[in-house]
């Protein structure tokens, strides 16, 4: 059964989706690849699980304090998809890596844009920091929530001002 909430951010609202009470999707406002709102199920209160759980940890997340998310998670995609995002929760706080270092680290260098389309397709973000991945240049390319979003998640996590 799944059940969303929806929180305040710094980033503007979240949509956090659970299955069954584990977390499987946290959306942004304008997300590309955001799914329709009546897959989210039933709108439930954030005290309950998994979402008051949640709530915290990217509150602690936002303020300063938490550098890495210990939440369960059920990432719905296939085994590829999987795998890069199991990639993604390596990319130490505060760090990028490139596309091409992401298909290196998977055993298969030409794989860059099939990193990258899985990369965008990442139901969890910030939470499994797809925001960490830039070009092979070192510029910023797409994100889901925007690059907007994504130059300020960047700029926090290394050090710059919130606002």
């Amino acid at each position: 059964m799944r059940q969303h909430t929806v929180i305040d951010s710094p980033y503007g609202p979240l949509t956090l989706v659970a299955d069954e009470g584990v977390l499987c999707g946290l959306y942004m406002t304008e997300q590309r690849h955001r799914p329709m709102e009546e897959t989210f199920g039933a709108r439930a209160a954030v005290t309950q699980t998994p979402f008051a759980e949640t709530e915290e940890q990217l509150e602690a997340y936002f303020a300063g304090g938490l550098k890495e998310f210990t939440l369960p998670l059920r990432l719905n995609g296939s085994a590829f998809q999987q795998s890069v995002w199991t990639q993604l929760r390596a990319i130490p706080y505060g760090e990028t890596r490139s596309y091409g270092d992401l298909a290196d680290r998977l055993g298969n260098p030409k794989a860059s844009r099939a990193v990258g389309l899985a990369n965008g397709r990442n139901p969890v973000g910030i939470i499994v920091p797809c925001h960490r991945v830039i070009g092979a240049g070192g510029g910023l390319t797409g994100y889901g929530g925007g690059l907007e979003r994504k130059r300020r998640l960047l700029d926090f996590e290394q050090g710059a001002a919130l606002f």
